[in-house]
């Protein structure tokens, strides 16, 4: 049988998405939260900052929204980057919202940024608009991922910086435990199992595209940036 090309583009897509292992929403459980701060995610976090700093080199201040904030450390890493700026911090876990307040008094940085429990979608957050949106690492945990994406759209000012950055899913399980293994090979059992779980409940690229072009947001640019990152990011329109 025949299929017109967008038919066929649409049978891929399901084959693409129905390999998806997904995982819990929320990272909630207390030893989930502390395995995962006391992990040294320095490299991947700094790298979150540089990245974001070499695609809007002329953003410096501003009223700044980060989606799945968790334990702070990406903002906290932010806020030093940028001291002019202001971070909302949103998160549905209070085990990791916990530890993100401990760490942002500790590090004086409770001037810059305040968390908030949030879970998406939520209409009081969505009517507010900030000078630039960013997100580290929910995608993979939402399993209908527009919810971040209508967020996105719904929160950035028109003119402004959009910067999302998660895991991208491997082609077999084989292939994310070789991952898990080169990169947190000598992490605790809890962080690898997390790990390995969340690289397989991880969107391809080009399932990221079409979730981009079912909520109108298909001008943002998917990029790879590692063998397990993927960043899309953009100026809203």
């Amino acid at each position: 049988m025949n299929y017109p090309e967008a038919e066929l583009r649409g049978i891929v897509l399901i084959k693409v998405i129905m390999e998806r292992i997904p995982e819990d929403d929320l990272m909630d459980n207390s030893e989930q939260a502390r395995a995962y701060a006391e992990t040294d995610f320095s490299e991947a976090h700094d790298a979150f900052v540089s990245h974001f700093k070499a695609r809007f080199p002329d953003f410096n201040k501003g009223q700044v929204l980060d989606l799945g904030c968790g334990t702070a450390d990406v903002i906290i890493r932010f806020a030093r980057a940028f001291p002019e700026c202001n971070i909302t911090g949103v998160d549905g876990a209070q085990a990791m919202l916990d530890i993100g307040l401990r760490d942002i008094e500790s590090k004086g940085c409770a001037h810059q940024i305040g968390l908030h429990r949030c879970l998406l979608p939520d209409d009081s957050l969505s009517s507010k608009y900030f000078d630039a949106v960013i997100s580290n690492s929910l995608l993979h945990h939402l399993n209908d991922p527009l919810i971040i994406w209508d967020t996105v759209r719904k929160c950035a000012r028109q003119g402004t910086p959009i910067f999302v950055m998660d895991l991208m899913r491997p082609d077999s399980p084989e292939e994310a435990g070789e991952l898990v293994q080169l990169h947190a090979g000598d992490a605790s059992p809890i962080l690898r199992n997390d790990f390995y779980n969340s690289l397989l409940a991880a969107y391809k690229t080009e399932e990221i595209i079409y979730q981009l072009k079912t909520i109108g947001l298909d001008y943002l640019t998917v990029e790879v940036i590692s063998d397990r990152h993927v960043v899309v990011w953009g100026i809203k329109r």
